[in-house]
């Protein structure tokens, strides 16, 4: 009988390893539960991609995402908001949290740079970056505490150009829309958020010697409700799997 019950329990155990969420597909820790991600409005459509796949890796896994401002992000971060992972789109922002004891240490895990986005008609005749300091030219651009903001000041500086925008909104998307909505003549969005757009918008490239670019640190919070599922998000948007999803829309490598 004690050969039996050990027999069994060898069984269950088996079982229970072969359960939804008993293991992280990377060999870490148990993973279930909910994660909840904090992330770059940027990443909107890779990151709905990547927390699909990760489910699907991990049944029983719920993904919840949060999607603004990086610099908004690690305010709620810093200010004890509940959440699991920050994927901001600058690493002033990570910086903030890691600082403040919000996260112990990130990793970069891509980097983006910015684009001309103009509406498909064009009719301020937007061609180059030169363009949009023209009199007239309605130009919308992020915040400058904004990461989006902040790398197209940098673009400015590097081309020594004076560009006063009719509007600075509070994240790339918000950007994005006025561009998308005709309330502009051009807005300074990243190339995957062009991509990202389709047809409601028409990108046009900025020259590598004056764009700049900004690189996308990723952290487990040290607050966070559930540890493991953090560290198994962060691994995953770290793999080959991850990485070509970010790929294919458009990201490159950090």
């Amino acid at each position: 009988m004690r050969t039996s019950a050990i027999g069994l329990l060898a069984v269950l155990l088996a079982v229970a390893g072969c359960s939804p969420g008993a293991k992280d597909a990377a060999g870490g820790a148990s993973v279930h539960g909910t994660v909840t991600v904090l992330a770059a409005a940027s990443l909107t459509e890779a990151f709905g991609r990547l927390a699909k796949q990760f489910e699907a890796a991990h049944p029983g896994v719920t993904v919840k995402l949060s999607f603004g401002a990086s610099s908004a992000l690690a305010q709620q971060v810093n200010a004890g908001a509940p959440a699991d992972v920050f994927a901001s789109a600058a690493e002033k922002n990570m910086q903030q949290v890691i600082t403040a004891g919000g996260a112990g240490s990130s990793t970069d895990f891509v980097k983006n740079v910015l684009q001309i986005a103009v509406p498909p008609r064009n009719p301020a005749g937007i061609r180059q970056l030169s363009d949009l300091a023209r009199p007239g030219v309605k130009v919308a651009l992020c915040q400058v505490q904004v990461p989006c903001g902040a790398t197209a000041a940098q673009v400015f500086r590097n081309a020594r150009l004076t560009v006063r925008p009719v509007t600075e909104e509070a994240d790339v998307k918000a950007t994005l829309t006025k561009v998308e909505t005709d309330e502009v003549d051009a807005g300074l969005v990243y190339v995957t958020d062009v991509r990202a757009a389709g047809r409601k918008v028409t990108g046009i490239p900025i020259p590598d010697p004056v764009n700049a670019s900004t690189e996308y640190p990723i952290a487990a919070l040290t607050r966070a409700p559930n540890p493991s599922a953090a560290a198994a998000f962060v691994r995953y948007v770290l793999s080959p799997a991850g990485q070509a999803v970010l790929s294919a829309d458009g990201f490159e490598k950090p």
